[in-house]
């Protein structure tokens, strides 16, 4: 897909949601249900059906998926797509280009070993390397569009409002 192609698919959503705003208002769902034999999460993807567990330091198996894990592929798909959606309007030179994430965690938080050591990330590091002859400059503006775009980048950043509820079924 090229600059054209990606801006006259766009163009029409772009526009009906400046006309109409409410619209451009999506709620995405995910929906799991616990295994019933291990200590596990069923997950709907859309796709197959994922697998979440303990991770092996938290004492799980290593055989299921670790919801950091999940996190942290999460953020990298979704860089990795604005990315290329980002060069592709930029008409940015990109032969490749790689995505990583790591994320520095304290299982003693998760455990409730230390009640003073926070549960969750303490630390996100992403990384682009970038296949290209553009200037820094350039390369420089498609990070920052990068950054600016990325759906989940930015949800990890600004911490929205979050909500919990249980219901008896």
């Amino acid at each position: 897909m090229d600059a054209a192609m990606l801006k006259n698919l766009q163009a029409p959503l772009k526009e009906a949601y400046r006309e109409t705003p409410e619209k451009a208002l999506i709620t995405l769902r995910a929906k799991g249900s616990i295994d019933d034999q291990s200590i596990a999460c069923k997950v709907e993807t859309g796709r197959a059906l994922a697998i979440a567990g303990l991770h092996p330091a938290t004492g799980g198996s290593g055989l299921e998926l670790c919801s950091g894990d999940m996190l942290l592929e999460a953020l990298v798909a979704c860089a990795g797509v604005t990315l290329k959606a980002v060069a592709t309007a930029l008409e940015f030179q990109l032969a490749a280009a790689a995505i990583t994430a790591e994320g520095d965690l304290d299982f003693r938080g998760t455990l409730g070993v230390a009640r003073d050591t926070p549960v969750g990330f303490r630390a996100v590091r992403l990384g682009f390397q970038l296949q290209t002859d553009e200037p820094q400059e350039r390369i420089d503006s498609l990070v920052k569009l990068t950054e600016r775009y990325c759906v989940v980048l930015q949800t990890i950043n600004q911490r929205p409002d979050l909500s919990v509820t249980a219901h008896r079924v």
